[in-house]
């Protein structure tokens, strides 16, 4: 649909025909540094409004980490205060996801410096993430080449873990009956804080890495699922590539869910993200010592070779016929 609209005047960077940003939008400006900026915002769904606030600026940020950025310079917040909760609930939880939001920040070594706050039917917190860097400091998204490998840096399945959480505490919810037939309600917990901490990671490493290792490519992870986010990324290169998918690490026992209980269309590789990881295009000599150095920075939280990058004149995107499922 965006596509269809035409929007952008040619001159964004890290797009094939520099229209529509990828992630983010990057443009050079009058005295010869790059802008790159980018706004995302984030419902509940998470039942800790702290945590809330710190996943939606986890979300903001990726974007601009998925560009090759080290640093954010600055943030403005876009805040949705509950208007239909009751006064008291209403301020604790503003302030709880606000606190969130700030200690991510904190946590990124950025700042936030203004914003906007309405009422709103939902509490919704999110961004505006902003960077000002030399042609040097970012890798741009167009850069991809065959031979390269994939590297995710996040397991997926963080639809399915918080939809069997809200299904678990739903009274007489008829998915969550048959979720007991395939798992316990401790691997459901486990499930959904796997999911929890994946979402509140930053992805700052893993940015910070990509200059160093060389990186030619990457986006982040997010609501268009792993599939819909590689063919965004092939349509967008300066050659004629495309990405096969061989590898999905998958939060443990999602899989299972999504085969048996509801079909949130993981293996095909469209379940929608929140605050997912990189997914990065670098060269199979790179790869290896990205992840290894990545898995120290971030305490061993893991990273995956996940496909190739290879030539393809409709710029296509696949999962393979053998792909292989981890649970992790």
């Amino acid at each position: 649909m965006l596509a269809s609209l035409q929007l952008g005047d040619g001159n964004n960077l890290g797009t094939r025909e520099g229209k529509i940003a990828l992630d983010c939008s990057v443009r050079e400006t009058k005295n010869g540094t790059y802008t790159i900026s980018t706004t995302d915002f984030f419902f509940p769904l998470v039942d800790n409004p702290y945590l809330q606030g710190r996943i939606g600026a986890a979300n903001v940020l990726s974007d601009l980490y998925a560009e090759g950025v080290d640093r954010c310079d600055f943030v403005l917040m876009l805040l949705a205060a509950c208007r239909d909760m009751p006064s008291e609930e209403r301020t604790i939880c503003t302030r709880e996801m606000v606190k969130g939001f700030s200690d991510a920040c904190d946590e990124a070594e950025t700042v936030v410096t203004g914003g906007q706050t309405v009422l709103n039917p939902w509490p919704v917190i999110g961004g505006v993430a902003t960077s000002v860097v030399t042609k040097e400091d970012f890798v741009a998204s167009d850069g991809a080449k065959v031979g390269d490998v994939v590297v995710l840096t996040k397991p997926l399945g963080t639809q399915v873990a918080v939809n069997v959480h809200q299904w678990k505490n739903s009274t007489g919810n008829k998915h969550w009956k048959e979720c007991l037939s395939h798992i316990t309600e401790d691997d459901a917990s486990l499930m959904m804080h796997e999911a929890v901490c994946s979402m509140a990671r930053l992805n700052k490493n893993a940015g910070s890495l990509m200059l160093k290792y060389k990186a030619h490519a990457a986006t982040d992870v997010t609501g268009f699922g792993i599939l819909g986010h590689a063919q965004n990324l092939s349509e967008n290169q300066v050659d004629f590539v495309g990405i096969e998918l061989h590898t999905l690490p998958c939060i443990r026992k999602t899989p299972v869910i999504n085969e048996h209980v509801f079909n949130f269309r993981l293996i095909t590789g469209y379940s929608a993200e929140t605050s997912g990881g990189l997914m990065v295009c670098i060269s199979p000599e790179a790869a290896p010592q990205y992840i290894e150095e990545l898995e120290k920075l971030d305490k061993g939280s893991k990273a995956w070779i996940i496909g190739n990058v290879v030539a393809s004149k409709e710029r296509k995107s696949i999962i393979t016929e053998d792909c292989k499922i981890l649970e992790v």
